[in-house]
């Protein structure tokens, strides 16, 4: 017979699990948020000292909320003589004092979604939005998310304080928009979960190409996002496309994490990626979703890149890859929205369905706009073409230039060992 783990343990997990799910339903009880993760942390720590004599509750999380609204009724007891916004936090929060413990059963889902909507409200500057969601909806420490975006961690702080401070000011409220305010609000928190996924799968700089926590962070975003959908009325039809194509995105890309470097760090391009060791349980989830939000009809951006990856995915060699279907994506994609990058992957699609000469005409074609005189990775498309055409020189330069642009050392790398390649034909 197995022994049950000891209460310090129990506790441990719960805390791993549903410290967010407490800590969001105690922001929307409490309206405050750093009186809501102190009174959270009392929770967890009343449970250690409570739970070892009265045993574990039925409903573990329903009492670490419940015992966390009154943890923040008596510290905003005690405080009270001497700031007097906390009795007021009191006097306006009903219900913080007379929600029953059954209410809070029903409720917990809705609250993460509704802390996500706060955090990535748009008055908020999409710099606060990241910070916030990150810290607050993510749980990750002031460090790591200062980490991530390489600021100091004071710098960190100030955003969030001052994130903070705008909500409460502008009375920004902790709740789900309703239907007709959901597509532009919902298109806020996808941005701001698209953000994180991107420079989690691939770094704006420093020594590593990706950073797996804030991408495993935004897959876990969301896949609340998608989980929560059901089980609320505030969307006409469900579950959402563009929820559907963005989760399908990031698990296909995800899913060739562990091939993009090899034991030293250095990149490892997509046609050299040993496919045998690509995640094919993430790879059948995105499918299946990129397939469900494509029979939707509300087919957007995030679906359509999304599509492109599972081309990618299917093919089990570079060979196989179907290059035409691909460009035919990029070309709805640039209907969906005309951005230059858009543009420049496409053009990269062409290269590959119709050879680099081709390629290399709608490339150069794009750089007459001059949006990508400052992007690296239309230099380092290009030097690769101009490399593939034998025009060494301008393969040299165009290197060169994606060099001088990069911040993130295997992509430098990466460039040097092409320069070096090409070096010995000039």
């Amino acid at each position: 017979m197995t022994p049950n783990p000891p209460v310090n343990k129990i506790v441990e997990q719960l805390y791993q699990t549903d410290s967010r799910q407490v800590y969001a339903t105690l922001v929307r009880l409490i309206g405050d948020f750093d009186l809501a993760e102190e009174a959270m942390h009392e929770a967890f720590a009343a449970a250690m000292l409570q739970w070892e004599d009265a045993g574990i509750p039925d409903h573990p999380t329903a009492w670490l909320i419940s015992t966390g609204r009154f943890k923040a009724i008596d510290m905003i007891r005690r405080r009270e003589r001497f700031d007097a916004s906390m009795q007021q936090i009191l006097s306006q929060r009903p219900s913080l004092t007379q929600s029953p413990l059954e209410s809070l059963l029903t409720e917990i889902p809705d609250d993460q979604l509704r802390l996500i909507f706060t955090c990535c409200h748009p008055s908020l500057a999409i710099e606060a939005q990241l910070a916030l969601t990150l810290r607050e909806v993510c749980g990750l420490t002031t460090e790591q998310v200062a980490s991530a975006f390489l600021i100091s961690p004071a710098t960190l702080a100030q955003r969030i304080v001052r994130a903070k401070a705008k909500i409460k000011t502008a009375g920004i409220p902790y709740e789900i928009p309703d239907i007709q305010q959901m597509p532009q609000r919902l298109d806020a928190v996808l941005h701001v979960i698209y953000l994180l996924f991107n420079e989690g799968y691939n770094t704006s700089s420093g020594e590593h190409v990706t950073a797996g926590a804030l991408s495993d962070e935004a897959i876990r975003l969301g896949s609340l996002l998608l989980d929560l959908q059901s089980q609320t009325d505030h969307w006409s039809t469900s579950p959402d496309a563009d929820v559907m194509g963005l989760l399908a995105l990031m698990l296909l890309q995800t899913s060739r994490r562990r091939t993009r470097t090899d034991e030293h760090g250095d990149i490892v391009l997509l046609e050299d990626q040993d496919r045998s060791q690509w995640d094919q349980d993430m790879i059948r989830q995105g499918v299946e979703l990129v397939e469900q939000a494509m029979a939707t009809g509300e087919v957007g951006s995030y679906t359509i890149q999304a599509a492109i990856a599972a081309e990618h995915a299917r093919a089990s060699d570079v060979s196989l890859t179907n290059w035409g279907q691909i460009v035919r994506l990029y070309d709805v994609l640039l209907q969906i929205q005309n951005s230059p990058v858009i543009a420049l992957n496409r053009a990269v699609a062409i290269a590959m369905r119709d050879g680099p000469e081709i390629g290399l005409t709608h490339l150069e074609a794009i750089s007459g706009r001059g949006e990508l005189a400052e992007y690296y990775l239309y230099h380092a498309a290009r030097a690769d073409l101009c490399r593939r055409l034998e025009r060494y020189e301008d393969a040299h330069d165009a290197y060169e230039r994606a060099l001088s642009l990069t911040q993130q050392e295997p992509e430098q790398r990466y460039l040097q060992k092409r320069l070096e390649e090409i070096s010995k034909f000039m």
